[in-house]
Order: C-alpha cells, then sequence, then structure tokens
C-alpha cells in the first residue's frame, strides 16, 4: 500500500530560531511560521496559520546562524505527529514539520562587518589624471 507524507510551505518566521544539542551532540533548531491562508475573513482580515518547525543538524546551525525573526522561508519536509509528557506529568500531542529542506527566501539575519577605519589619505587612484583633464576625447 502506496503512502506519502510531504509538507511544503511558505511562511515567515514568528521568532528566531532556538538552537539546541541532544546528549550526544547533535544540534537541532525549532522555531515557528506563519503561513498566511489563501482566504480572508468577513470582516476583510487574513489569517495565519502558526507551524512548528524542526531542523537538524549543519541545516540546524545554518538555519540559527542566518535567520531571524521575520525571515522568509520556503519549508520542505515530513509531518510528524509526537505524544510526549510535560514536567507536570500531562501528557501532550503536537504536529510539527520536520524540515529536509529549508530554503531562505528573504531578510536574512545580517552579519556584523569588521569596522574599517576611513583613510586618511589620498588613494593612488586618485592621483591618475581622467581623459578629460589630460585634454582628451573619450571618442574614438
Amino acid at each position: 500500500m502506496a503512502s506519502l507524507n510531504r509538507v511544503i510551505l511558505i511562511g515567515n518566521l514568528t521568532r528566531d530560531p532556538e538552537l539546541r544539542y541532544t546528549p550526544d551532540g547533535t544540534p537541532v533548531a525549532s522555531f515557528t511560521i506563519a503561513v498566511n491562508r489563501a482566504f480572508t475573513t468577513r470582516q476583510g482580515e487574513r489569517e495565519a496559520d502558526f507551524i512548528p518547525i524542526v531542523v537538524w543538524r549543519k541545516r540546524a546551525e545554518t538555519c540559527s546562524e542566518y535567520l531571524a525573526k521575520g525571515s522568509q522561508v520556503a519549508v520542505e519536509g515530513r509531518l510528524q505527529i509526537r505524544n510526549y509528557e510535560d514536567k507536570d506529568g500531562v501528557k501532550r500531542r503536537v504536529a510539527e514539520v520536520v524540515a529536509w529542506s529549508v530554503q531562505f527566501l528573504q531578510r536574512l539575519k545580517k552579519q556584523s562587518l569588521p569596522e574599517i577605519p576611513e583613510e586618511k589619505e589620498e588613494n593612488q587612484i586618485d592621483k591618475i589624471p581622467l581623459p578629460e583633464e589630460k585634454g582628451e576625447s573619450l571618442e574614438t
């Protein structure tokens, strides 16, 4: 019997990714994306679904490094439903997308650039006269 579990979403991060490591050192990042619905309410408002995403290994570290709240991403993965017991002993059930592909569509986290001091001396290229200054014509 055939089966298929594939999810493709485009949305914006609702918060910065949270990067953690499993006890054996495997990186795992989690974040939520807001995906706008294709229709509006009677009041003309557009609703959104908030979908939790889980990313593993190198992809998790890359997402954590370059994505920030508001970044638009395309996520491809599988839907996972899992049960767990919280710290108070209450049984919980969660649905999340385990991503095998995350494409950064816009607004990547800005990387800080090293400070470059202003130049106090003229560059050598500034000392080369332009053709008009030498009385030459640009036309051939």
